[in-house]
């Protein structure tokens, strides 16, 4: 099978793809021919051995496909458990493996799996109550995009996403968010309060680290919360205490990995965003569709802030 693999960390450079041979999936799991792959910003950090689950070589990157289960003829999508994705070929568990629902397409459900899930859980560790004012950080990304629109379903009361350029924010716009406003870290809190009718926010998810962090966490109001599900700028933070008890403020990390033993909490949450998009109140971002062979370039394109929503690989080309 064709294949994406590094046998060193580093920049995009060290992912070729190569012929391997198909996997042999063991007692707990199954085969899946993979008809599409999901791309995450993750793979990036998993290419440097820099994300929050140390990976090993040599390394097929990739957390999340779509295809057919060899045993059933099933059509699903599964998560690797990060690593093995780029393929066309991938061995998984029996119980990260979840039927699609007939007439969804494969970005679709890929768009709901790892990013829809996480977007749908940032909501629940946040602890959203009705009418409560959210800031999404990069509104117009694959979590992003879906965490603006969960806004009102999740009972939201204002939500104010932050985009690098023009055409992401007017996006955020068109899904549902209130307000839209620049990223750059520079005069962010005064942005935040401005969109927000000159008033704090009630809870932040944020992705990027660093200033943009910072200017979040001051942005929040008594009670507040952040919840940080991503370190983009590779920057982390500290933060003080005397900071969080000043405001009785909350500061929450999220990582997804977190969620593989919990089959029944995602099966519920997957349940709930398939039935949100059937009601159309869940429109799915798809981004560009890279051949396998330029993953390299899809990765690029990711750090570079070049695209939008969803990110998808065809193991074909």
């Amino acid at each position: 099978m064709r294949a994406v693999q590094q046998t060193e960390f580093g920049g995009p450079e060290v992912l070729h793809v190569v012929d391997l041979p198909i996997p042999e999936p063991g007692p707990d799991e199954v085969l899946v021919e993979v008809t599409t792959i999901g791309m995450n910003f993750a793979d990036t950090h998993t290419r440097e051995n820099s994300y929050v689950q140390e990976a090993s070589l040599p390394l097929i990157p990739g957390a999340e496909v779509a295809g057919i289960r060899q045993d059933t003829g099933e059509r699903v999508v599964a998560m690797t458990g990060g690593a093995g994705g780029y393929a066309q070929y991938a061995a998984v568990r029996k119980d990260r493996c979840y039927p699609i629902p007939d007439g969804v397409d494969d970005g679709t459900a890929l768009a709901l799996l790892l990013q829809g899930l996480t977007a749908w859980l940032l909501y629940d560790q946040g602890h959203v109550r009705e009418g409560e004012s959210v800031v999404v950080i990069s509104g117009a990304g694959g979590v992003g995009s879906l965490a603006v629109q969960l806004g009102r379903p999740l009972g939201a009361g204002r939500v104010i996403a932050t985009a690098s350029s023009e055409d992401k924010r007017r996006l955020c716009l068109e899904l549902g968010a209130d307000a839209a406003t620049d990223t750059d870290a520079e005069g962010l809190t005064e942005r935040i309060l401005e969109a927000n009718g000159g008033e704090p926010v009630d809870v932040v998810f944020e992705m990027s680290g660093g200033a943009v962090f910072d200017r979040c966490l001051d942005a929040l109001a008594p009670f507040g919360r952040m919840i940080a599900y991503g370190i983009a700028s590779k920057d982390q933070n500290e933060v003080r205490t005397g900071k969080l008890l000043r405001r009785s403020l909350t500061v929450t990390g999220f990582w997804f990995g977190h969620c593989h033993d919990k089959p029944g909490l995602v099966a519920r949450a997957l349940d709930d965003l398939y039935a949100h998009a059937a009601a159309g109140r869940l429109r799915v971002v798809v981004g560009e569709t890279y051949a396998l062979s330029d993953a390299r370039r899809a990765q690029e394109d990711l750090v570079g802030r070049r695209t939008q929503g969803k990110l998808l690989l065809d193991p074909r080309r």
